[in-house]
């Protein structure tokens, strides 16, 4: 469990995230972490220094943050003096016990272990309960955590010395600074007055090595600090930092297992006819089916009939989870079929690929509508086939062409020159499917305001310019062709899937791209190879190309952990020639919320990749339908790169078929079972 003092009402206060973003009091650590997957954003600001932080709980025990900090009037190493630095790090805070009757709760963290190395520290803390309105921290530090009051390392001789980071390009892992050095004691207590105000004494053992006497000048040790949380989710603090400072914070959470409309807002379902109510007719109509199925957000693509049985496809266009979608399909299904039908068939279908059937009893249905542990009666009776079978196809079905428009928005976040950047204007999507597993798809954007364009960076890299040029793209023209593509799926087993896809891609390259995908049924493993020919496209977002073919390509192994976690391992050819691999790991959750991490090394040197020494960066999937409650299908999703550099650099391709193919494997139907009678 995680330790925390609670409120005085008996509720548990929210967790108290310090000037670092990370769970702590003002500057310090502490031993209790926050509810699983929450997701902090905090904001913290005092004597020219602004700290920027997204702090994500991966698990019950394990939290990262990644930092972005601007700093003005450094003094570093050889006393070199830094007007301003704009810093990136990453942390972990891993509790590996919790508290008890008569123990606290201890945790292990690590602060900037692959950045420059300002903030670079570790520590070892324990938090306990002196009442329910109270608690006390105490730990002991190295590196940045030792800077007052220091003394000989408890590890040993072998312990005793740590080598002196050099502000440099970040990146880099120093794996024998960890725990060396000397050592220092921190600690404080925080009074939780109320359900929303709580207020943190702090001894500090940080000596602000870079900043005292030059940003500001630190007298004391110690720091107060009030927080008041005027919503669960907001939490504003105040703090007197070292006997000279003010600082302020502001820190946002958010839980994807916690959204802010639990019930949603989806219309209620048709219900259930039981065939004693009579009136269906006595053959399928496909005309009457189809809008019906249409009515809940599902289009027919195919039905099949027999004396007994009658077999659907149905593609999703509305629900996040794919139980929802086969309940709200097998509801309609009771209602349009006739009375001597007495099983159903349902096959999930998208862009050509479809997923094992779903067949359900008529009368399982009619019984577990209402009943206490209706999703519980449909899983336990439901009949999902192992592999997919080909679906029935109506002929009319295509070719079919639908299109939209929409505002959108652009955001480039952690720019080495500037921290935030985003353009704003209108997109016009349009997609066109002639016939099955065929899609023809198109954006334009029409920028209408923005800063991307101001960008001035200008690549130093020694490498192919196959990403540091970015900016020349946001730089020329206002309309662009984000892509314009046309992709053929094919099927051609039960465990294979394909697709070929030619065109525009995304904003720097186009060209042919080609992919299988291996995905043995009732399997946690997959196992997929791409083969892509590209040319990049020129800086104008039209049609045209730079001269010289680029050859890229990967194998990759997917697997899915357990619990929500998927592991992703890429090996192969990349964008500016050199050869790696990609390592990502992300958790995803069953409303559609994923959050991963991934890093990429390549045969390119640290020095040759420049700035950040390899490539890596957060990635953050939102469904709309979680923020909204409506229920729907898209996302934001966005890739977080603390700096886009050469090495490392793929292409971005729509409609990759590990991804794709996800919502209609058989774990997907599964583990979304609870909302089969939403």
């Amino acid at each position: 469990m995680a330790l925390w003092p609670l409120a005085l009402s008996g509720q548990e206060a929210p967790l108290r995230y310090n000037a670092y973003g990370a769970p702590g009091l003002i500057d310090m650590p502490i031993a209790s972490s926050a509810p699983d997957a929450e997701l902090a954003f905090s904001m913290s600001s005092f004597a020219g220094q602004t700290r920027n932080t997204v702090t994500f709980q991966a698990s019950p025990r394990l939290s990262a943050s990644f930092r972005y900090a601007d700093l003005d009037d450094v003094l570093g190493p050889q006393d070199v003096f830094y007007d301003t630095i704009l810093d990136r790090s990453l942390a972990l805070h891993y509790r590996f016990l919790d508290a008890g009757p008569h123990r606290p709760a201890l945790a292990i963290g690590v602060t900037d272990f692959v950045g420059t190395g300002i903030y670079s520290g570790e520590y070892l803390v324990a938090t306990t309960a002196l009442r329910p309105d109270m608690a006390a921290t105490l730990g002991l530090g190295w590196g940045r955590f030792a800077g007052i009051g220091g003394f000989h390392n408890p590890l040993g001789p072998a312990f005793s010395e740590r080598p002196e980071r050099v502000f440099g390009q970040g990146g880099t892992m120093t794996r024998n600074a960890f725990f060396r050095g000397d050592a220092a004691l921190f600690g404080g207590l925080h009074w939780q007055a109320s359900d929303a105000l709580g207020v943190t004494l702090e001894y500090s053992s940080d000596a602000y090595p870079y900043e005292d006497g030059t940003a500001f000048h630190r007298r004391v040790p110690i720091n107060i600090g009030v927080t008041y949380a005027p919503q669960p989710s907001l939490r504003l603090s105040g703090q007197y930092l070292y006997g000279s400072e003010l600082g302020v914070q502001l820190t946002y959470v958010v839980n994807p297992m916690r959204p802010p409309y639990p019930s949603g807002f989806d219309l209620g379902p048709a219900p259930v006819r039981p065939r004693s109510a009579g009136g269906q007719p006595s053959m399928v109509d496909v005309g009457p089916l189809a809008r019906a199925l249409q009515s809940e957000g599902l289009t027919l693509h195919g039905l099949r009939a027999d004396d007994a049985m009658l077999a659907v496809s149905v593609e999703n266009n509305r629900y996040t989870t794919s139980a929802q979608a086969v309940g709200r399909a097998a509801r309609v299904l009771t209602r349009m079929i006739p009375v001597g039908v007495s099983m159903v068939a349902i096959t999930l279908v998208e862009n050509g690929l479809h997923g094992p059937p779903i067949t359900l009893r008529r009368a399982d249905l009619e019984l577990a509508e209402y009943a206490l542990h209706g999703s519980d009666i449909i899983a336990a009776v439901a009949d999902i086939a192992l592999e997919p079978s080909p679906p029935p196809v109506i002929a009319t079905r295509f070719p079919t062409f639908s299109w939209g428009i929409g505002p959108y928005l652009t955001p480039n976040l952690f720019d080495p020159d500037n921290p935030l950047r985003a353009d704003f204007g209108m997109a016009l999507d349009a997609r066109w499917e002639p016939a099955p597993g065929l899609v023809a798809s198109a954006t334009l954007h029409q920028r209408l305001i923005g800063n991307l364009a101001d960008a001035t960076r200008v690549s130093t890299s020694v490498l192919p310019h196959v990403r540091s040029d970015f900016a020349r793209y946001d730089r020329e023209g206002d309309a662009d062709i984000m892509d314009l593509t046309l992709a053929w799926y094919g099927q051609p087993s039960a465990t294979i899937a394909t697709r070929l896809t030619a065109g525009l891609f995304e904003t720097m390259y186009g060209g042919i791209s080609g992919e299988i995908l291996w995905r043995p049924a009732g399997r946690d493993l997959a196992f997929g190879v791409e083969v892509n020919q590209l040319w990049q496209r020129d800086y104008g977002g039209g049609l045209g190309f730079f001269e010289g073919a680029i050859t890229s390509g990967h194998a990759s192994v997917y697997w899915q952990i357990g619990q929500g976690y998927q592991a992703q391992l890429d090996a192969g050819h990349y964008l500016a020639g050199d050869w790696g691999a990609t390592l990502t790991l992300a958790r995803q959750f069953r409303n559609g919320w994923s959050l991963g991490a991934f890093a990429t090394f390549t045969d390119v040197s640290f020095a040759d990749f420049g700035e950040g020494s390899f490539d890596k960066g957060l990635m953050v999937t939102v469904p709309l339908s979680w923020i909204s409650g409506q229920p729907r299908r898209d996302v934001i999703a966005r890739t977080i790169r603390p700096v886009t550099r050469d090495g490392g650099a793929r292409v971005d391709i729509d409609g990759r078929l590990y991804a794709l193919t996800q919502p209609l494997t058989p774990q997907a139907v599964t583990d979304t079972w609870g909302s089969f009678w939403r």
